[in-house]
């Protein structure tokens, strides 16, 4: 080929007009949630859908992928799809906390970053209000010379991993535990347990007959204002169960950007709020940056929550 050919060519090619590239988003978008339908973190994430759609025209669906492994499962499926905004993740705290220091290939190192937090899940450590104890400190001295049994949803949720290590902070030990799969006001008033690390929703029936000790959030519940977080109670335990959007490593700034304004703009509405009102759930938008430094505070947290339990 002849210098004057490739020269030729190469004029061609840069006068020729540039292609413009797609712009975000040209398809539809999954939402990828690895429970079953029907939580809180399922029903804001369809609120956040139903709003993209909205908002940019094309379809937004929420892809739920349960198993009987947790969420760890689900979240490994979705770091074989490209780093294009067209799959996000709805993720709870275990991913990017506990994922990678369970030794799974695919989220260690994690493969994600965060877009924000948008819930946290209104855990409370509650008892029967005939109880003859009404706070975390009077349990602690009750529990020296009297078996407590506690009901939890499983040992390694991190709730129930913070409510093992405030018994082991406060110098008492449970008497027993177990994990149920409900935990709710007849798990109190059949005696089956005396108490439980619960959702407040389990309880909301019997509110009335119950006592919160304490909740396993990062604030107050509005449901039990006066109830204390665990956090206030002991620092080093302040932990909770939250849940946000998270894109894979590498996904363009701009992406990234039209996700967050709609899931922003999901939270702060009158649904969302309702929700928050009716579950006391706190819902709410976290940045990015926030959400980052939050993850890490986490890990250090849930490191320290494992050593105590371990002594």
């Amino acid at each position: 080929m002849s210098i004057f050919f490739r020269t030729a060519c190469a004029l061609a090619l840069a006068a020729a007009p540039a292609v413009a590239l797609a712009e975000y988003p040209e398809k539809p978008v999954n939402f990828i949630i690895p429970f079953p339908p029907g939580d809180l973190e399922d029903v804001l994430t369809r609120m956040i859908a139903e709003d993209f759609q909205e908002e940019y025209g094309v379809a937004a669906a929420v892809i739920n992928r349960p198993s009987d492994s947790g969420p760890f499962p689900g979240a490994v499926q979705m770091t074989s799809a490209a780093p294009d905004g067209y799959t996000i993740g709805s993720f709870v705290v275990d991913i990017p906390v506990v994922g990678p220091q369970l030794g799974i290939p695919a989220l260690d190192p994690n493969p994600f970053e965060p877009l924000g937090i948008f819930l946290t899940y209104p855990f409370v450590i509650a008892t029967s209000a005939d109880a003859p104890y009404s706070s975390m400190e009077e349990l602690a001295a009750y529990a020296q010379d009297n078996s407590v049994v506690l009901g939890h949803f499983g040992s390694f949720v991190l709730p129930t991993q913070a409510t093992f290590a405030a018994a082991k902070e406060m110098g008492f030990e449970w008497g027993a535990e177990a994990s149920a799969d409900a935990l709710d006001c007849n798990s109190l008033a059949s005696g089956d347990f005396d108490v439980i690390n619960t959702t407040i929703q389990q309880i909301l029936p019997c509110l009335d007959s119950v006592k919160i000790l304490a909740s396993v959030t990062e604030a107050p519940i509005a449901i039990a204002p006066d109830a204390p977080t665990l956090g206030s109670i002991a620092p080093e335990l302040d932990i909770s169960l939250w849940n946000g959007l998270f894109v894979l490593k590498d996904t363009p700034a701009d992406v990234r950007e039209k996700i967050i304004a709609v899931a922003r703009k999901t939270m702060a509405s009158e649904r969302a709020q309702n929700l928050s009102k009716e579950t006391g759930a706190l819902i709410y938008w976290m940045d990015a940056d926030d959400a980052t430094k939050r993850i890490e505070k986490d890990i250090a947290v849930t490191n320290t929550i494992n050593e105590m339990i371990a002594e």
